[in-house]
């Protein structure tokens, strides 16, 4: 069986050509096809044989890009993946917004243990939910302290997400606010800040948090600050016209364990009553290793500087003590199962990412940084072994079981490479 047979696009040459303006001759997008060059050959099989149309899958390193995969097709019967298909990234945005706000910490424009109510009122004087009384109302208290931008960036905040945390309604009266809407993302907590781990919408608070610090919309931030210093000219919040052309199309898994077309847009864009820091970018593997490179190299890439190195080793470290990091229930299994990341191991959290006390089962090593997105984006890196990895699909819902196969797979061959 050959490569196209087998369900993988043919390998695209990138020596010397363009893949929308991009130029992959130049040595931070060389692909150095001697290594894992049988990751695509590798995974194929594992998309196929759980029904995903597709993925691409890169794995990098300080120097450029080991080997990139388009694998299969954008949905049942679509064009091949290829190495520029966007997607919606979700939650990999959290990544980006919290590199934007610690660069203003950098610059004393923000503080990271400084109460953030001061420049964002919403969260001043939050309450947390104590649960519903005997008439069935929800009981509210005064929190014991001020939420801070360390609390946001390591979800010890107290604010929750809808689809993970049954309270999230229970607190609202039965009510939940409209996605994209400013009552979507404010108190009540579910506990005092600092006191508990749960995974929500504090990275939205963070993304707002920069742009009342730097006098920018978020979108205009990344662009000016992230985005363009990087190259990365297929990463955004609203998708430009070439963008929408090469966007994979959103897909669920129904009853029947069958994927179908689910259009759905995750983040909003800029539509909504605020832009989400938390969730709304949109983009290509390729842009998004050159992010995940940029941290590997300790803040900066190909001469630009994003962060300090020690501003960068602070992300990399465990911020919040003894709390488990990692688990989240769902309330909406048709959006998202229930996961425990390294459920034999006590995950922390750094200043925006996951962070694996033990070597993962799979091979990343000890002190790795991790996270995803909803519809089954992936990554990690891997300072000890100098590695990066981003794993795209694009359907719901997350942590199917299909996707976390497919993930395993690639990072055993990542590691047997």
């Amino acid at each position: 069986m050959d490569a196209t047979s087998a369900g993988i696009s043919p390998k695209r040459s990138f020596s010397g050509g363009t893949a929308n303006g991009n130029n992959w001759a130049e040595s931070s997008h060389c692909v150095r096809a001697e290594n894992h060059e049988h990751l695509g050959m590798t995974l194929a099989p594992h998309v196929a044989t759980h029904g995903i149309p597709g993925a691409v899958a890169i794995v990098g390193d300080r120097d450029g890009i080991r080997s990139l995969e388009p694998i299969g097709n954008v949905a049942p019967g679509g064009p091949p993946m290829t190495a520029d298909s966007v997607f919606q990234l979700a939650s990999m945005t959290k990544a980006v917004t919290s590199v934007a706000a610690l660069q203003l910490v950098e610059q004393g424009r923000l503080q990271l243990d400084a109460p953030v109510g001061t420049l964002l009122p919403d969260l001043a004087d939050p309450l947390v939910f104590e649960g519903l009384g005997t008439d069935g109302a929800p009981a509210f208290r005064k929190a014991k302290r001020p939420i801070t931008l360390r609390h946001l960036l390591t979800h010890t905040s107290g604010l929750g997400y809808a689809f993970v945390q049954p309270e999230f309604v229970q607190m609202r009266g039965g009510v939940a606010p409209a996605p994209g809407s400013m009552d979507s993302i404010r108190p009540p907590l579910l506990f005092d800040p600092g006191d508990g781990w749960a995974y929500g919408v504090s990275t939205d608070w963070v993304g707002l948090a920069v742009e009342a610090a730097s006098g920018q919309r978020l979108d205009a931030y990344f662009a000016d600050h992230i985005l363009g210093p990087l190259g990365m000219s297929d990463t955004a919040f609203d998708l430009t016209e070439s963008m929408k052309a090469r966007l994979v199309p959103m897909q669920a898994r129904g009853a029947d364990g069958v994927l179908a077309p689910f259009p759905i847009s995750i983040g909003g864009g800029t539509r909504g009553e605020f832009i989400s820091g938390g969730g709304g970018l949109n983009g290509t593997g390729p842009d998004y290793m050159r992010f995940l490179r940029m941290l590997l190299n300790g803040g900066s890439l190909d001469g630009v500087t994003i962060l300090r190195p020690e501003t960068v080793a602070e992300m990399a470290r465990n911020q919040i003590g003894a709390l488990r990091a990692g688990a989240m229930a769902t309330t909406m299994p048709a959006l998202s199962a229930a996961v425990d990341w390294f459920p034999d191991q006590t995950p922390g959290w750094g200043l925006g990412f996951l962070i694996n006390p033990e070597p993962g089962p799979d091979g990343r090593a000890a002190g790795s940084l991790a996270w995803a997105g909803i519809a089954n984006t992936f990554y990690w890196i891997d300072p000890t072994n100098g590695l990066a990895a981003v794993l795209l699909m694009q359907f719901l819902p997350f942590a199917d079981p299909g996707a976390l196969a497919v993930l395993g797979a690639f990072e055993r061959v990542v590691y047997a490479g």
